[in-house]
């Protein structure tokens, strides 16, 4: 079995409502779950949610809620990992089953993304396939301020440094983790100590959602996004 798991709890605090808030038009969470079901991969797509609310314009959209998720993993110290071992477990999922993790709050997500991963788990028998992009500075060239108000380089011998002679580096996109039963359940990390590989995506398809100013960029760089595809 195959299942597409969307956690999205109500308590948002830096943007309220953040799960179901409009994006576009379109509460937000409704991406998650065209993408998923547009897929054809999954067998259930599910929301693990402790909100009514949410439940329901989820589930409008085609997902289902076979639980209500408890309050313990609805404060802001459950971590995702935690969501998803409670879903497996109450789904009864088995060891030879494949989950999908899904963020609500990922409106650039593409079923065509999901697809390749789910191929490149399953060809290269892989725990964990994770969405990823590449940073768009070298971090080798990252500033801090220290305690005087003045700028220091985390890596000082990269100070003149040329971009281009430094290692490209990325980051998780944030979008989905798609991994085995088995990994989860045998308590191996997504990002380390386990057979993972991330699926690059294009800077254009991917933006990170944890202020109202990120996500006012974030509904600019999709409508002008839409407008290349056409």
């Amino acid at each position: 079995m195959k299942v597409a798991l969307i956690p999205a709890r109500g308590g948002s605090k830096r943007i309220p409502r953040k799960n179901i808030k409009k994006f576009c038009g379109k509460p937000i969470i409704g991406y998650s779950v065209e993408a998923a079901i547009k897929s054809g991969l999954f067998d259930r797509v599910v929301v693990s949610s402790d909100d009514q609310e949410i439940i329901d314009i989820a589930c409008s959209y085609g997902a289902e809620a076979p639980f209500i998720r408890p309050s313990e993993l609805s404060d802001d110290f459950a971590t995702t990992t935690d969501v998803t071992l409670h879903a497996i477990n109450t789904l009864n999922l088995k060891f030879t089953d494949q989950i999908c993790c899904i963020y609500a709050t990922a409106p650039f997500i593409r079923d065509v993304d999901l697809k390749s991963a789910y191929t490149l788990l399953m060809s290269e028998k892989l725990d964990y396939v994770f969405s990823a992009t590449e940073y768009r500075f070298p971090i080798q060239r990252a500033l801090k301020i220290n305690f005087d108000g003045f700028s220091e380089m985390f890596q000082k011998e990269h100070e003149t440094t040329r971009s281009q002679d430094l290692e490209p580096a990325f980051h998780d996109a944030g979008q989905f983790y798609f991994g085995t039963v088995q990994a989860y359940l045998e308590g191996k990390g997504v990002l380390t100590n386990s057979k993972s590989k991330p699926l690059m995506l294009p800077s254009s398809k991917t933006q990170d959602i944890d202020t109202l100013n990120d996500w006012e960029f974030a509904e600019a760089l999709y409508l002008a996004d839409q407008l290349n595809d056409q």
